[in-house]
């Protein structure tokens, strides 16, 4: 303060006073400031969803109940199932007909998903790779619906579109009622390893067997809502999931010789598991310090070279969750070790063949533990039972209570440090997904970055908190700059739809994860950000979020406007490019005047600033960000000061600050330790230099 006052009495004798003179312009224009509300944007609150972000006095959502009895083929590679479904309609609408998912008809072989990408033979192709990617009968793998009927057996007629199925019921379900009815399917399993599905098995040749991960395996309610009113936009892919939640009760028949695990807690240990793998797992279920092992490795290896005939049921219960998934094989390995969240004890458990070993005994379930301690606190505490890692190759998708993840050494052993950093930040990534979206359930269909970025954002931390310089990924500002500055053609505005990305990783995954760590480190402080982010997860644990639910609950709870940030990294590709754009060097005279000498004597100050410098800094990027100086003096000492991002709000091209000091200025840098992304580190120099 009063070193500016003694500035703006040294400097007023060297500008010039004026009125600056505005030609009439050619027309007018709406309100382009980047600094605008987002109302435009913003769907307008409601008696569902309120201004603050919360769940409204009227929010309701859907509830779908499943009880199930699944067998799985392990000779001719198929599932069998059935299920009853009771839905109830908590909506205020009547509704006249039911949307149930199919997502396993993307594996039809008249799938449309088969034709709509462009295809192109490359140069040099290999002739395996040529006759399998050419050549070959597409895999048929989707749902085979034998009946669907009314719990009196009535026959229910359905339409089939692609990876929906509308029901047509007899009359309305109205506010507040039930419905009950039974679906009876079966399809072929296919190898997850050849087609790249998040679901389906692995063969081993060497020893015959197939370790199987199954999910999206049964048909599923769509989600009806106050946003979309029935959710059925096709599964093509990209996009995932939107489901309601609801309690399950699953039996599941595989072959006797099988280790399994699921979603849910399993009912039957006794029958399922021997006296050995009980005893093991009531130690496993008091150690807290260091998984023990279930079911052996040497267990393993015998059960894998039996094939048995006889079959076993495994039976699961799961309460509030919003799918359900499974894993199973002779030739699994088991472990677990008890996790302390609050007051109760959580299940962290991994699964996975001797071909992940050692890697995966050595990691795995320390992984689990670590990630459901991190994320509950930035979150909630972890409501459920149990997380379970199971090893699959070339895999990364999760389920409630289990995942599936990849990372697998060499076939003596050995791996390197990208496999291992790269197994371990899987798991973290696809437990996290317990969190986003399994537990605050946003709708992956439509809006794939709100659980995706939002779990790489946790990830990030969570992975910084494991071990001291670890290599993460996605998180760091630096990392999203070849992305942002890329070919405008292909890339796309965070709110987008998944299917509709090029570039789904950077977009949805790395540019959100990026977004939030520069807005808990550079704009609001991790105080702040912290208190928000988890409000907004307490708000809507166990609901269904939107976009705007999040960012409005984000500035609810932490005073601070950020629409700028909403709409440049979220609703545009605008990226982020600060730099130096003219310094100007002032002298004054060496007479000090009275009035002067009156202040500095009134403020008690002692020194007389020498220097005046104008200093010009230019956004040739379209992001607004906070502007971080450091200044550099003669006499070494340096200064940081950080500008706030309003300093853009009535010029976004250009804006000039004033220098007064008592050291001659000797060097100036943008934001030294790039924390802002940005695009273009040449200009960030005064003197200019190659940017470091």
């Amino acid at each position: 303060m009063t070193v500016y006052r003694l500035f703006m009495y040294c400097f007023v004798s060297l500008l010039v006073s004026g009125v600056f003179a505005q030609e009439k312009p050619e027309k007018g224009h709406e309100n382009t400031n980047k600094f605008r509300q987002m109302y435009r944007e913003f769907a307008t609150p409601n008696r569902y969803r309120t201004a603050a972000g919360a769940p409204g006095s009227a929010y309701y959502q859907q509830r779908a109940d499943y009880k199930m009895d699944i067998e799985l083929d392990d000779r001719d590679k198929r599932l069998y199932g059935e299920e009853t479904i009771t839905y109830t309609n908590n909506s205020p609408d009547a509704l006249e007909y039911l949307w149930v998912q199919l997502d396993q008809n993307i594996r039809s072989e008249d799938s449309p998903a088969l034709l709509r990408d462009p295809e192109h033979i490359p140069p040099v192709q290999k002739e395996e790779e040529f006759v399998a990617n050419h050549m070959k009968a597409p895999f048929d793998g989707g749902f085979r619906i034998e009946h669907v009927k009314d719990t009196g057996g009535k026959a229910l007629p359905y339409t089939i579109n692609f990876t929906m199925m509308r029901i047509d019921i007899p009359e309305p379900l109205l506010p507040g009622e039930k419905m009950s009815f039974s679906i009876k399917w079966w399809y072929n399993i296919n190898d997850h390893t050849i087609d790249g599905a998040r679901s389906g098995y692995e063969y081993f040749e060497k020893d015959g067997n197939r370790a199987y991960v199954i999910a999206q395996f049964f048909p599923r309610m769509a989600v009806y809502d106050d946003v979309e009113g029935w959710q059925n936009y096709q599964f093509w892919g990209d996009g995932e999931y939107a489901l309601p939640f609801g309690n399950y009760e699953v039996n599941i028949t595989v072959p006797s010789d099988h280790v399994m695990d699921a979603t849910g807690t399993l009912q039957n240990r006794k029958d399922v598991y021997s006296k050995a793998m009980i005893q093991r797992y009531e130690k496993a279920a008091k150690s807290f310090d260091r998984p023990v092992v279930i079911a052996t490795q040497e267990e393993a290896e015998v059960r894998e070279k039996g094939f048995s005939d006889k079959k076993s049921t495994w039976k699961f219960k799961a309460e509030n969750v919003r799918d359900f998934a499974f894993a199973t094989s002779r030739k699994f390995i088991l472990d677990a070790m008890a996790v302390a969240i609050g007051g109760k004890t959580v299940m962290a458990q991994s699964l996975y063949p001797r071909e992940g070993n050692p890697l995966w005994e050595a990691y795995s379930t320390r992984v689990v533990a670590h990630t459901l301690k991190s994320y509950s606190g930035y979150t909630f505490e972890y409501p459920y039972p149990k997380a379970v890692s199971v090893h699959a190759k070339d895999q990364g998708m999760e389920y409630p209570m289990i995942c599936w993840n990849h990372g697998r050494p060499e076939a003596d052993g050995t791996y390197s440090d990208r496999v291992k950093y790269g197994m371990i930040s899987v798991i973290i990534h696809e437990v996290g997904h317990n969190f986003f979206p399994m537990i605050v359930n946003s709708d992956e269909r439509q809006w794939g970055w709100m659980d995706e970025g939002l779990n790489s954002f946790l990830q990030f931390l969570t992975e910084q908190a494991f071990e001291d310089n670890y290599p993460s990924r996605r998180g760091n500002p630096s990392g999203i700059v070849d992305y942002m500055k890329g070919d405008q053609d292909f890339i796309a505005p965070i709110m987008s739809n998944p299917e509709n990305v090029y570039q789904l990783g950077n977009n949805a995954y790395g540019k959100v994860a990026t977004g939030l760590n520069m807005l808990r480190e550079t704009v609001m402080g991790h105080e702040l950000f912290d208190y928000a982010f988890s409000t907004y997860a307490r708000r809507w644990m166990f609901k269904h979020p939107t976009p705007e639910d999040f960012f409005r609950t984000m500035e609810d709870a932490s005073g601070v406007e950020l629409d700028w940030f909403w709409r440049g990294w979220f609703y545009t590709t605008d990226w982020v490019d600060m730099g130096i754009k003219d310094v100007k060097k002032f002298n004054i005279s060496s007479e000090v005047p009275e009035k002067v000498r009156e202040t500095m004597k009134a403020d008690n100050i002692t020194g007389m600033p020498r220097y005046f410098y104008e200093l010009t800094f230019e956004k040739p990027g379209g992001m607004p960000m906070p502007l971080i100086v450091e200044y550099s003096y003669a006499d070494g000492s340096r200064e940081t000061v950080k500008y706030p991002v309003e300093l853009w709000r009535r010029n976004d091209k250009e804006v000039t600050r004033i220098i007064a000091s008592e050291k001659e200025l000797t060097g100036i840098a943008i934001d030294p330790k790039q924390e802002t992304a940005d695009t273009d580190l040449t200009n960030n120099y005064w003197p200019r230099r190659e940017a470091r």
